[in-house]
């Protein structure tokens, strides 16, 4: 056993984990980064079609915010979303400066595309590969900095004495060998629960692991109903088709040629929110007007000039999972399970628990989270495209200097060797179990009841069944064997971990759209079709119980926009 020791520990090397990392190294902190990847190859390199901010002198940011508490359907605190979208403009050009070659129109000022549930074009991009160019920009800059690194590393537990974080044990994968993490401020940039569902457009190391261990640990999951279906992607494998092409102005038809969008969002047609256009999408293919359990997104208008030099990521996937030709022919498409809306209740600089002393919600001191891992509330019940890379940016760098903060106010807590001890015990005890059910197949299983039950469209009698199938599967990790009983890279045994991860936030999220009787947002229920303000407008909290997630709410904030009737 060995022992590791930084002020601020960051979990996770996606954007929101850099741009902590890199603000708090400015800010003079003592800081390192755990990954079970190397970091460029996290998720965030998979966001394709941009970041929203108003650059404009025709557009303002109190228009963004409004576009954004809208599109979260009245959800959203509205406090964080001013935030998120009057700092977001400063983000933006910081990184630009820090080397991210946006797009550029013909005045050499920052291009911009149309996006869904907006009301101008504030979508910045680099083509349709923004994700990838903002993660590489990034890395740069933290190894310019000297970011201590410990790549792929898999944090399987959080050390909490006395309700405060003191560290985490983590395993080398590469050795097998176990860590004890001393931190005087953990924060989690895990990413969001995308395995949890089959098929998603997540990338395989989107597992819930820091959602899972923060749950564990004590910390409240909110709105975990809120997971949003992506209106285009790939039936075959899950794989994401950027809403950059409908911001480009692709249509999307029925199998009768019809631009379907026209009956249920008449104003913005293609480009209403993602959660209206799945609706629509869906309500057309199990009305008989889809193919194979598909509609087509049509590119052929665009033109080859424009799809091989803004799209051409698109046209290479359409070319390579679908042999279908975008410059020639409609491509087929589907809602697929995209985003975690959900997470880690977190304040505005990141903190998981009540700083207010008014005890509103629980959570662990010295625990931070940003990104899709946490929930700031800018997202509400419905993410607007391009606020997810704002929301890491923005996020992340304010997470950042408040674990810094934090970390000068405070000595190390005490930790016990005795932790890595029990990890390793427990370990062995998963090497030593007979033959048995295989991790693979009840992750499988998990995926298709999820799925089903709470997709695009759920309702009491799904969601229970989704519920029972979940929490029979869980019965069954006991009988989960490893037939890989080494420890050098033992991808068996961190699939082992994954799967208790995404189980737990499985449980968490059934629960809490049970609860929520309405429709809201991505939350859209059958048997309560209507959103519901006198009684729903406020957030679900998910708590570790002794007998699985406890449901609590809190209030919604609002600042200035009194909901109203959400119309596209």
């Amino acid at each position: 056993m060995a022992t590791i020791q930084h002020d601020v520990i960051i979990i996770g090397g996606g954007l929101a984990g850099m741009r902590a990392a890199h603000e708090a190294l400015t800010q003079g902190g003592d800081v390192a980064m755990i990954s079970k990847i190397y970091p460029t190859r996290s998720h965030s390199a998979a966001a394709q079609g941009g970041m929203q901010a108003a650059l404009t002198e025709e557009d303002s940011w109190e228009s963004h915010a409004y576009d954004t508490v809208k599109g979260s359907d009245y959800l959203g605190d509205q406090d964080a979303i001013e935030i998120l979208c009057r700092e977001g403009v400063d983000d933006i050009i910081a990184m630009e400066r820090m080397g991210v070659i946006f797009n550029r129109d013909e005045s050499g000022k920052i291009d911009a595309r149309a996006f869904g549930g907006t009301s101008a074009k504030r979508t910045c991009f680099v083509a349709d590969q923004t994700g990838q160019a903002l993660l590489h920009v990034m890395w740069e800059q933290l190894l310019r900095l000297g970011l201590k690194t410990y790549d792929e590393w898999f944090v399987t537990d959080l050390l909490v004495e006395n309700n405060r974080c003191v560290g985490s044990v983590a395993m080398q994968i590469s050795t097998g060998q176990l860590h004890l993490v001393r931190a005087k401020a953990t924060v989690l940039c895990t990413g969001g629960a995308g395995h949890i569902y089959a098929p998603s457009t997540n990338g395989l190391a989107v597992t819930a692991d820091g959602l899972g261990m923060a749950y564990r640990a004590g910390a409240s999951l909110m709105d975990m109903e809120g997971v949003q279906h992506h209106p285009t992607t790939l039936k075959s494998n899950g794989v994401l088709i950027t809403e950059g092409a409908r911001g480009e102005g692709a249509y999307l038809l029925n199998s009768k040629g019809e631009r379907f969008m026209e009956n249920y969002a008449p104003n913005m047609l293609e480009l209403a929110s993602r959660d209206v256009v799945s609706r629509a999408e869906t309500t057309e293919i199990l009305e008989g007007r889809g193919v194979d359990g598909t509609v087509f997104i049509d590119l052929r208008h665009l033109g080859r000039e424009l799809i091989t030099t803004k799209l051409a990521q698109i046209y290479e996937l359409a070319r390579d999972y679908a042999n279908c030709n975008v410059i020639e022919e409609p491509l087929p498409i589907q809602p697929g399970y995209h985003y975690l809306m959900g997470g880690i209740k977190t304040d505005v600089d990141g903190r998981t628990w009540d700083v207010s002393g008014n005890n509103k919600w629980k959570g662990v001191e010295a625990l931070f989270a940003a990104g899709e891992t946490a929930n700031v509330s800018v997202h509400g019940g419905n993410r607007l495209g391009g606020n997810s890379l704002l929301d890491t940016v923005v996020f992340g760098r304010r997470t950042g200097a408040g674990a810094v903060e934090y970390a000068k106010s405070v000595d190390y807590g005490e930790i016990s060797e005795a932790s890595v001890k029990d990890t390793e015990a427990r370990i062995k005890s998963l090497f030593d179990r007979p033959d048995g059910v295989r991790s693979a197949t009840l992750r499988r299983e998990m995926g298709a009841a999820m799925n089903d039950g709470i997709a695009v469209f759920r309702n009491e009698e799904s969601m229970n069944i989704a519920l029972q199938k979940v929490r029979a599967l869980k019965e069954k990790l006991p009988e989960v064997s490893l037939h890989n009983s080494g420890r050098i890279f033992n991808t068996d045994l961190l699939a082992y971990f994954e799967l208790e991860n995404m189980m737990d936030v499985a449980e968490a999220i059934a629960l809490s759209a049970l609860s929520r009787k309405e429709s809201r947002g991505a939350h859209a229920r059958t048997d309560f079709p209507d959103r519901d303000d006198e009684n729903w407008l406020k957030h679900t909290l998910a708590t570790k119980g002794n007998s699985g997630p406890e449901i609590s709410y809190l209030p919604v904030t609002i600042t200035k926009w009194e909901p109203t009737v959400r119309s596209y």
